[in-house]
């Protein structure tokens, strides 16, 4: 499988969304493209309801979402509250 390069797809101009990773062209942002897809939506419903979002388009998305997180630490802390 070919892997899509995100960079061609997303864009962040502090004018658009205050910054936020946006779709080119578009105000649709990769946050709401993701919460869209945990809510249950597939390919077929995004498109429908927002045609400009292509399937290069939605798979830039995840490519971000996932290049996003390769590069983040994350640590597991100690549960907080009373003691047992």
């Amino acid at each position: 499988m070919d892997t899509i390069d995100w960079r061609d797809y997303i864009v962040s101009d502090p004018a658009v969304l205050g910054g936020k990773p946006t779709l080119r062209g578009t105000r649709l942002s990769v946050e709401f493209v993701l919460d869209l897809l945990a809510a249950g939506w597939n390919q077929g419903s995004l498109q429908e309801n927002y045609p400009n979002l292509t399937g290069e388009r939605i798979r830039a998305v995840l490519a971000y979402a996932a290049e996003t997180f390769r590069e983040e630490r994350f640590y597991i802390l100690p549960p907080t509250g009373a003691a047992a």
